[in-house]
């Protein structure tokens, strides 16, 4: 029997490093979650998405990635994308015009329906992202990022194309490209047969409000500090009533702003 992952017939989508296999047409698979993101760095991507069990499902055509480089449809011999800020200040801006041509190749094949396929722009003054939006958009067809750099993008563009803004912290970054892999590997470990034990997604952080409890394993004695007793005394009530609490006790003490009310 061959030890090859099983694709069930479909198109494999395999992740690379190489910029140049990056930008060659990516096969549509049928069914299959994609997202579509936008960038002046087609090259970051997939990182670190190809590793590890998401880089698997890539791989086995779980899930889809299409990097789109924003640099083709910049503007004269430069291919320019950005200008200065009207009304003056410092950096420069993402032009509504590139901007606009790039999201409207991008979504001439995705369904207009923001519900079935939303259309986000990473930004530092965007809504944090939460486990409630990472459930919501594996529930989608797929979506499409949007990367931005420099000062951000014309507010114009937000507008038109009824983007929604995402953030990843209160911390500003030099552009969308690392939150939107935050964004897609929250997002992919949701979908069908990507994690292998379902049981361990119903057990993580915020779930139910709370953060997770403390976890431990082997060896049961390590540097003079030992496994909770109760994690050891065969009484799973026992265990689930310690995880419980010790699980409200984190978030009190670290998120009260996530805890039950």
């Amino acid at each position: 029997m061959s030890d090859k992952p099983r694709s069930h017939g479909r198109l494999a989508v395999r992740p690379t490093l190489k910029p140049a296999e990056l930008m060659k047409h990516t096969p549509d698979i049928a069914g299959v979650w994609k997202a579509k993101v936008i960038t002046l760095f087609p090259e970051a991507f997939p990182g670190v998405l190809g590793a590890s069990l998401t880089g698997k499902a890539l791989q086995e055509g779980k899930w889809q990635l299409e990097p789109i480089d924003l640099r083709p449809f910049g503007l004269g011999k430069h291919r320019k994308v950005d200008d200065t800020p009207a009304g003056g200040g410092p950096g420069l801006v993402m032009r509504a015009d590139v901007l606009g041509a790039a999201l409207d190749h991008a979504q001439a094949d995705a369904p207009t329906d923001r519900k079935i396929w939303p259309l986000l722009y990473m930004s530092p003054r965007g809504k944090p992202i939460t486990q409630a939006d990472a459930e919501r958009f594996s529930k989608c067809e797929g979506v499409t990022i949007l990367c931005g750099r420099f000062e951000g993008v014309d507010e114009r563009v937000i507008e038109e194309y009824e983007i929604e803004e995402i953030c990843v912290g209160d911390a500003v970054l030099t552009g969308g490209e690392l939150p939107t892999q935050i964004l897609i590997d929250a997002t992919t470990r949701l979908l069908p047969d990507v994690i292998g034990n379902a049981e361990s997604l119903a057990a993580e952080s915020f779930q139910n409000g709370l953060l997770e409890h403390p976890q431990y394993t082997q060896p049961r004695t390590w540097r003079g500090r030992d496994i909770p007793e109760v994690l050891l005394s065969g009484d799973h009530g026992a265990v689930e009533k310690w995880r419980g609490q010790k699980a409200e006790e984190i978030t009190q003490r670290r998120r009260p702003d996530i805890g039950k009310s």
